[in-house]
């Protein structure tokens, strides 16, 4: 993590700035579609437009890299899994009485909890997640 260049990280171009406009412009309207359509949204959702638009971002900055795009789907891959446990666990503490916020905090924990549980595992198979 002290290799990171943070303050490279928080600095923005004009490019930056577009990126985030079309990210963002995603984003915005599956959470609009919502309104008319949750399982349209909720479709939307799971097709990996983030990770689409990031790797195209990744390709654009440094076309001659194409490992660090690859590194990028298999992690995401890995890191996808733990998270799907939220996708039941949370729907299923809010029909049993569960309000929002505390639901939302308890799958938070399950799910930092289902990460490591992830990295830890996958050490012993030789992926490396977290360096």
């Amino acid at each position: 993590m002290s290799k990171i260049p943070w303050k490279e990280i928080f600095s923005f171009s004009p490019q930056d700035l577009v990126k985030l406009v079309v990210t963002a412009l995603i984003i915005v309207l599956v959470t609009k579609i919502q309104v008319y359509s949750d399982k349209l949204s909720a479709l939307l959702i799971a097709l990996p437009f983030t990770s689409l638009v990031a790797m195209v971002w990744m390709r654009q900055e440094r076309p001659d890299e194409p490992e660090r795009i690859a590194g990028h789907a298999e992690a995401t891959f890995w890191f996808v899994l733990p998270t799907l446990p939220m996708f039941l666990i949370l729907p299923w503490m809010l029909r049993h009485g569960w309000s929002f916020w505390p639901a939302l905090g308890a799958n938070c924990l399950i799910t930092v909890g289902c990460f490591w549980l992830t990295v830890v595992i996958l050490r012993h198979f030789g992926t490396n997640l977290m360096p």
